[in-house]
């Protein structure tokens, strides 16, 4: 598991996401389905870089298709 990332690491590495964004994720993660791409240790979390990818590309897929 050498993707782990702490939330300022992820975002350091990933400018797209803020550290904001990703916390609200996290707060969120039963109802949005993230819980697969995180890991907790006590109290820090911990991000599965690859999950996390897996996640934003499942999200992709739930969107509705623009009829052009």
């Amino acid at each position: 598991m050498s993707d782990l990332l702490t939330v300022k690491q992820f975002a350091e590495k990933h400018p797209a996401f803020s550290q904001g964004s990703l916390r609200y994720h996290i707060f969120h993660e039963h109802t949005n389905g993230l819980e697969a791409a995180l890991v907790r240790i006590g109290r820090k979390v911990l991000i599965k870089e690859s999950a996390f990818f897996d996640w934003v590309a499942s999200l992709q897929l739930k969107l509705p298709k623009n009829k052009s």
